[in-house]
């Protein structure tokens, strides 16, 4: 038994333990291709939490297109859509609902749920603890994510189509586009968190987040403001996602298009490296 437990009953070369392994593999203690224990988890516990949280991020947006869209629409009539075509007030703003829908589900799940799991829970390191890697539990909450913002867009897509405001087949990317949204927010705010210590700094998330959610072009065009204020507005992350939804809703496409793609996929990528790398800092000493 002491030759085991010493190691020296082990074939030469092998590794002694799960540490060990997980530094053997082609990217050492980083991944270790095992995401979907970490959704399998994430799944298991969100049987037994309540569904009312979930549920009321569906009908947030929704009530916003009633009030809106509906009420506010009757004044204010047509608009100028993508493209120059005319679109009534409710088909403009609904697309910009769904991506600040798709931002504040990947928010959410990402920064307050992950602050206590790191902070309090203590998941991360049991995670890490065993062979699974920082990017392992980087990718897996994230997909978590994502799989609650593929219920909003169905659903809220679903919701636009019931109220008659989807008038191509083209229309139905924006389910898969709202993902890409929710990805680079979920990828990014993961990490963003993982600086943060106290409930304190945790504010100046929705400190940055409500501006957002006012001025990217949400509920009236970007030529309201002084061009000075257009360039800051077009710096940021959801005014790419309102304009690429909106395109997508009336089937109208330009090298525009292309931008906002890559806006997020530029934003994937330094979120998934944030994230890996600052887990890895954190918990791989």
């Amino acid at each position: 038994m002491s030759t085991i437990a010493s190691g020296q009953g082990q074939p030469q070369g092998q590794p002694h333990s799960v540490t060990e392994a997980a530094r053997q593999r082609k990217f050492g203690a980083l991944y270790s291709r095992n995401v979907r224990s970490v959704v399998a988890r994430g799944l298991m516990a969100a049987k037994s939490s309540t569904w009312l949280i979930l549920v009321s991020g569906f009908f947030e947006p929704v009530l916003y297109l009633i009030a809106m869209g509906v009420g506010l629409g009757t004044i204010v009539g047509d608009v100028e859509g993508p493209g120059g075509q005319m679109i009534s007030y409710a088909a403009y703003i609904a697309p910009a609902l769904l991506a600040v829908s798709a931002m504040n589900g990947a928010v959410y799940d990402s920064t307050w749920n992950v602050f206590f799991k790191m902070n309090f829970a203590k998941l991360y390191q049991g995670m890490l603890y065993t062979s699974l890697g920082p990017l392992d539990v980087a990718m897996g909450e994230t997909v978590l994510a994502l799989l609650r913002g593929f219920l909003y867009a169905t659903g809220f897509t679903a919701v636009m189509g019931v109220m008659g405001l989807l008038t191509t087949p083209s229309a139905v990317l924006m389910i898969p586009a709202s993902l890409l949204i929710a990805f680079g927010f979920a990828s990014l705010g993961m990490g963003i968190t993982s600086f943060m210590k106290t409930f304190q700094q945790m504010d100046w998330i929705n400190f940055f987040m409500l501006p957002m959610f006012l001025f990217s072009a949400t509920f009236y065009p970007l030529s309201v403001y002084p061009e000075s204020i257009q360039w800051l507005i077009q710096a940021m992350p959801l005014w790419h996602g309102v304009e690429l939804l909106r395109q997508i809703s009336v089937g109208v496409f330009s090298p525009a298009t292309a931008i906002h793609i890559g806006y997020y996929l530029v934003m994937i990528v330094i979120g998934v490296t944030l994230t890996t790398g600052r887990l890895r800092a954190l918990f791989l000493k």
